[in-house]
């Protein structure tokens, strides 16, 4: 049996401590942009939502900025050899904020019950799971019906968060009114939310984790103007800007000032890449020859290096390269307009004009919209910038309405869990922007990209993403842009803030000010 122990990690992390001594007490700001639609972290998994609740609701496990488990709510667990029975055991005392005890009836209603009905990318890994039953009340058991590679990656806060049984069970999960005073088991309760305003945390002094959290309060400012922003952080108003709170350009300038810390960790299980969907259905677009000219035709070290002022890593492919089974072995697409105008010529481009959505997220976006349309041109590609607010967005990339538009989507730290979603066609669904909504189909990809997710092992594993992605990069079915870099930028007394592959999202409980 592969087996964990959570004294290893606690003994680490003691081992990391002894530079500096934790002082407790104390309140932190933090920008919260946009404002949450919600907190029930099981109904709603957006970023600002994961940011605020990620320290009210816990999940299982936690993941350090190397994608590898430590424990969460389960202090130790154990994988059988056949990759089919995961037993995890439980910290003892953990209760509700309103007092109840948290156990092992609660993991099992959270993951087969709520998240199954709530959860639309969790609910893709809990296909592969034929029962989970409590044992006891600390100790909780999830049987696979086949292997599933990486499966003891899908307990993070945002992935699988657990929930009240008492509070839940019966209810009409959408509806019930405790959605708006969320009751979670983690180190901060919420306290009041002033819409527009503020959403307040505080310390539960009942935590099980003996001296944890050492801040008293939260506070998650909602200040909607970018420019705002960085000069509520100019001003001392808020301690910490999350990655993406404000505009490129001025992150040098606000990490020059005395005082002022930054990081791009945090993001690790996340690996945020940007791409730009290539509609694969109809128009040039549906030409593979024309989509690797677009590979060509742009100048992706320029946009790093000042769109994105030097944040950032030119990607390969579909995986980013901080996920696990990355593979660099695959055709490269560097700037070359030659090759790019090669291309159009072999194929017949006969100028007709793509419409190109942009990402209607800031300037930042507006301006890489722009480089691509540039560069584009150059090569003789027609052009037309087809801007749209965040609804319209939504609308036009999940009804398959534009030739090329803007986005980033996660990968939650393994190809079977936040990349092949974006390629494989049963995941084309229309209506949704979060899928393979550029209408790429290659059946025989497909059965790879099944098998490498139930393989066990690692290597086996490597090999096959190593072919996957060898394949993909070929046929080109997004052009993908940049591994995006969101630095967090802090005082620099506020410590140990990003601890995990989710950063602040689960980082709060560890954070420190010293005074």
């Amino acid at each position: 049996m592969k087996h964990l122990k959570a004294t290893t990690f606690l003994i680490a992390a003691a081992l990391a401590g002894q530079a500096m001594a934790q002082e407790a007490g104390g309140r932190l700001d933090i920008v919260v942009q946009p404002e949450p639609p919600g907190l029930m972290l099981g109904l709603v998994q957006n970023g600002p939502t994961q940011l605020v609740a990620g320290d009210i609701y816990e999940g299982l496990l936690r993941y350090t900025t190397e994608l590898e488990p430590e424990p969460g709510l389960a202090e130790s667990w154990e994988i059988s050899e056949d990759g089919l029975t995961y037993t995890f055991h439980l910290h003892e005392g953990v209760t509700w904020h309103d007092g109840e005890p948290f156990t092992a009836e609660d993991v099992v209603f959270s993951a087969d019950v709520f998240l199954r009905e709530t959860h639309a990318r969790l609910r893709a890994s809990l296909a592969y799971v034929d029962t989970i039953e409590a044992v006891d009340d600390t100790t909780v058991v999830f049987t696979l019906k086949e292997p599933f590679g990486p499966f003891i990656s899908v307990f993070e806060v945002g992935t699988m968060p657990m929930v009240p049984k008492h509070i839940y069970e019966g209810t009409d999960f959408a509806t019930n009114e405790m959605n708006a005073t969320p009751i979670g088991t983690g180190p901060f309760k919420f306290e009041a939310w002033e819409k527009g305003s503020f959403i307040h945390l505080v310390k539960n002094e009942d935590y099980y984790i003996d001296g944890l959290p050492y801040l008293d309060e939260v506070y998650y400012r909602v200040i909607p103007d970018a420019a705002s922003r960085a000069v509520a952080f100019e001003t001392g108003e808020v301690d910490v800007l999350p990655g993406g709170s404000v505009e490129n350009w001025d992150v040098a300038r606000l990490t020059e000032m005395d005082g002022v810390c930054s990081t791009g960790s945090g993001w690790e299980f996340f690996a945020p890449l940007a791409w730009m969907w290539l509609n694969n259905r109809e128009g040039p677009t549906a030409d593979v020859r024309f989509r690797q000219a677009i590979m060509y035709a742009m100048d992706r070290e320029f946009v790093r290096d000042v769109v994105w002022n030097g944040f950032g890593k030119i990607p390969t492919g579909p995986v980013a390269s901080v996920t696990n089974f990355y593979s660099a072995d695959v055709p490269q697409y560097p700037h070359d307009p030659d090759k790019a105008k090669a291309l159009l010529e072999e194929m017949g481009y006969d100028g007709q004009t793509v419409r190109l959505l942009p990402l209607p997220y800031g300037e930042t976006w507006q301006r890489w919209a722009e480089a691509v349309r540039q560069n584009l041109s150059e090569v003789g590609i027609n052009v037309e910038i087809d801007a749209a607010d965040v609804a319209g967005w939504n609308e036009k990339t999940s009804q398959w309405d534009y030739d090329m538009a803007f986005t980033y989507l996660y990968q939650y730290g393994d190809p079977a869990l936040g990349v092949s979603r974006n390629y494989t066609a049963d995941r084309i669904q229309k209506g949704s922007p979060w899928n393979n909504v550029e209408g790429y189909e290659n059946p025989e990809l497909d059965a790879k990209w099944a098998a490498a997710a139930t393989m066990t092992d690692a290597a086996e594993r490597q090999a096959a993403y190593d072919e996957i992605q060898k394949e993909i990069v070929e046929d080109v079915p997004v052009a993908w842009l940049l591994e995006l870099e969101f630095p967090t930028i802090y005082r620099c007394n506020v410590h140990d803030l990003v601890t995990t592959g989710i950063g602040i999202n689960d980082g709060i409980r560890n954070a420190w000010i010293e005074q």
